[in-house]
């Protein structure tokens, strides 16, 4: 395992890691021929439906895909509670890189494992290959972060067993905001942003306050964040493009004040740029995932301890303060083994309060507790009772409570259609267009608009 201080954080990566891959996901899956017949599961076989296991103590052995890293040593510190349980399941844990190989064992059926880490980019993608999780996901349903369960449906199915709930927030740099005589408790809208960073440039007049986002990919998730918030995304519950709309047509003006009018600095998220206008104090407005907070916990160390975290504006006056920035959850093929004993794994992970306390609790490779995330089943989101502890990054400040407010305020989403992905070559590319001043507002939205419906959505 590399070392704490080198690693980004889990989010970030699964962000990142699907980039190359998910642009030719959905061709090679729709061309596959091969028919999925259903997992050896006696009691599952009959239909697309999981169902749960009905033994008293049910026994066998289940493969668990994870990626590498952070998330792995995670996930294997809980192997030994489950068993406390469940003393009959043999888990063999792998690190796998899923991107280079879940697709192909999909495909041939071959070595296929009974659960996987997946991005919810990926899960509409995979559905014919995947168990329904309705039915076993039923007396939960209710409890669980509707945004989650709404990324995970496809018809009337449910594909994912949801992990993590990524609020936005807008995290500040409060000393620099005191020195400059700004109250960030006065921000509840964006113009109340737009107003701050207006004050704080007149302070520091080299100052670009806000951040915006130089990828094309992290510009256009930065970009649903936002479109989240109010209730809407680039693709509709059918897969329909919606990207020509009053709410993007807000969003990406303000984005274009920022940059025309000097309040943003304009750097890929924690790239040397990036860090060293955080630490001199010109990049003082940071909105991005609850994932931002890795940023004071391992990278800064000049304006370590000077950062805060508070819910994202809203668009309009008591609107949601918090919009979905990306995400991950757990998928069972039809083809494992022995899926139905990999559900009480994730059952166990996700909605057994020994499970997911240790999931998010302080542990070896997060001494405070996994930050960079929520659980999305909301009793484990209580505000009342934290699983992970404030941190000295953010002057003790309790990070947990004004996350899962945040988090509470999230509007249901819909599937993230497999075309996703690939409209960075688009929108992504034309953000960043508006960017350089070639592109206004309108072009953005007509020609992506075009160009993924042609080349994407009607591929399908």
């Amino acid at each position: 395992m590399q070392g704490l201080q080198s690693r980004r954080p889990h989010s970030w990566r699964l962000m990142v890691s699907f980039v190359a891959a998910a642009a030719v996901l959905s061709t090679s899956l729709s061309a596959c021929t091969t028919p999925i017949t259903g997992s050896a599961d006696s009691t599952a076989s009959s239909s697309n439906k999981l169902q749960a296991p009905t033994e008293e103590s049910p026994s066998g052995e289940i493969t668990i895909w994870d990626r590498s890293g952070d998330l792995f040593e995670v996930f294997e510190n809980t192997i030994a509670d489950f068993n406390k349980k469940y003393p009959n399941i043999k888990v063999h844990h792998e690190a796998v890189d899923i991107d280079a190989k879940l697709q192909n064992t999909l495909i041939t059926g071959t070595d296929v494992p009974d659960g996987v880490f997946l991005d919810d980019a990926k899960v509409s993608a995979f559905t014919d290959h995947l168990w329904d999780l309705s039915d076993v996901l039923n007396p939960y349903i209710n409890d669980i972060s509707k945004q989650k369960v709404d990324v995970n449906r496809k018809g009337d199915g449910i594909y994912g067993v949801p992990f993590d709930l990524n609020p936005g927030l807008l995290y500040y740099n409060e000393k620099a905001l005191k020195a400059a005589g700004i109250d960030p408790t006065t921000i509840k809208t964006y113009d109340d942003l737009l107003k701050a960073a207006k004050d704080y440039k007149a302070f520091k007049p080299d100052a670009g306050p806000i951040h915006i986002e130089r990828a094309g990919f992290l510009s256009q998730l930065q970009l649903e964040m936002y479109a989240s918030q109010q209730g809407t995304s680039l693709g509709d519950s059918e897969g329909k493009l919606r990207l020509d709309s009053a709410e993007y047509r807000q969003i990406l003006t303000w984005l274009d004040t920022v940059n025309k009018e000097g309040l943003g600095t304009r750097t890929e998220y924690l790239d040397a740029t990036d860090i060293a206008e955080l630490e001199n104090g010109n990049e003082v407005f940071y909105p991005w995932a609850i994932w931002y907070s890795f940023a004071p916990e391992q990278m800064l160390k000049e304006t370590r301890g000077d950062w805060r975290a508070m819910e994202l504006p809203a668009w309009k006056s008591g609107g949601a303060r918090s919009g979905a920035m990306g995400g991950s959850s757990f998928v069972l093929p039809k083809n494992g083994k022995n899926s139905q004993l990999a559900w009480l794994f994730y059952k166990f992970l996700m909605f057994d309060k020994d499970g997911y306390s240790k999931v998010w609790g302080t542990s070896s490779t997060y001494p405070n507790g996994l930050t960079t995330s929520i659980p999305s089943y909301l009793p484990a989101a209580d505000p009342k009772e934290p699983l992970f502890t404030p941190t000295e990054a953010l002057g003790k400040q309790d990070l947990w409570a004004v996350a899962t407010e945040a988090g509470s305020q999230i509007p249901g989403g819909t599937p993230i259609p497999s075309w996703w992905t690939g409209a960075v070559d688009y929108l992504g590319t034309n953000i960043q267009l508006m960017y350089d001043g070639k592109l206004s507002v309108d072009e953005v939205i007509t020609n992506s608009s075009n160009d993924i419906q042609k080349n994407l959505v009607d591929r399908q």
